[in-house]
């Protein structure tokens, strides 16, 4: 992470992120439990991006920023 704190923006749009994640996971009616099993991953870490915690999803923001780039360029 950078030293400096993160940009507002880059909070506002992680937290979109993990909403947008929890309603695609919930309209398909599965549990934290079942998308990690899915995915690979384990429940705390669907968890952790659900609520907005700091993830490798800052970093993409931040570098697609740069770049002048949307994020789905990056990782579509």
């Amino acid at each position: 992470m950078p030293s400096d704190p993160l940009p507002a923006w880059v909070l506002t749009r992680r937290r979109a992120i993990g909403d947008r994640v929890r309603a695609a996971r919930i309209e398909r009616k599965l549990s934290q439990e079942k998308l990690a099993e899915l995915s690979g991953l384990d429940r705390k870490t669907v968890n952790r991006i659900e609520q907005g915690h700091g993830t490798l999803v800052d970093h993409l923001l931040l570098i697609a920023h740069a770049l002048d780039v949307p994020l789905a360029g990056l990782v579509g």
